[in-house]
């Protein structure tokens, strides 16, 4: 049981299955291929359903000016559907889980800033390697651990509003302390001159 690539390298040929395999990956499926003494027998099409308010979500980060990607171990046609729905336009398909932590170094070495968003074991590395590790909170334990920020509910326009949070968090504190330098300053200064 496993992928075309898996059965391949088990020198079994999964040719047989091809047309179930095109449509199932046509509908944005995950195809799982079935082998029974080196025959390609059967498929089984598993399929995630969309969280709610995931397109919102998507939209609103695009607006804020936040470049949203596609990380997954999926096929490309698979992901490049659940990337469709979603309207996010680049897609990285078919990464094996011990690569999707190099995927997001390969990103911060053409200098971005990366957030990491997820929710499984396959996961745990590349939360570890983001910049900001986000994980889902009804996620594995394991990538729970990894992360930086859980977000205690499942619903995705959570993500949206922790960014925003840790912007206003990141002003206040800018602020605060440029605030406090500047009355120490003038403390320093007037203590100097005598004024005080």
């Amino acid at each position: 049981v496993g992928t075309s690539r898996f059965l391949r390298e088990e020198n079994i040929d999964p040719s047989a299955l091809r047309p179930l395999l095109e449509r199932s990956q046509a509908q944005g499926q995950t195809a799982v291929l079935v082998a029974v003494d080196g025959k390609a027998v059967g498929l089984l099409a598993l399929s995630d359903q969309l969280k709610d308010g995931a397109k919102e979500t998507v939209a609103q980060l695009q607006r804020m000016g936040l470049d949203v990607l596609l990380l997954t171990g999926d096929n490309r046609q698979t992901a490049e559907t659940v990337a469709g729905a979603l309207g996010i336009k680049e897609v990285l398909a078919e990464v094996l889980p011990g690569d999707k932590a190099n995927e997001v170094r390969r990103l911060q070495t053409k200098g971005a800033r990366v957030a990491m968003v997820g929710d499984g074991i396959n996961d745990a590395p590349a939360l570890m390697q983001a910049d900001v590790g986000i994980a889902i909170g009804a996620g594995t334990d394991v990538a729970i651990d990894a992360a930086d920020v859980v977000l205690v509910s499942e619903r995705l326009e959570t993500l949206v509003a922790a960014r925003e949070l840790a912007r206003r968090s990141y002003r206040l504190t800018a602020t605060n302390v440029c605030l406090a330098l500047s009355f120490n300053g003038i403390g320093v200064l007037a203590a100097v001159s005598g004024a005080v």
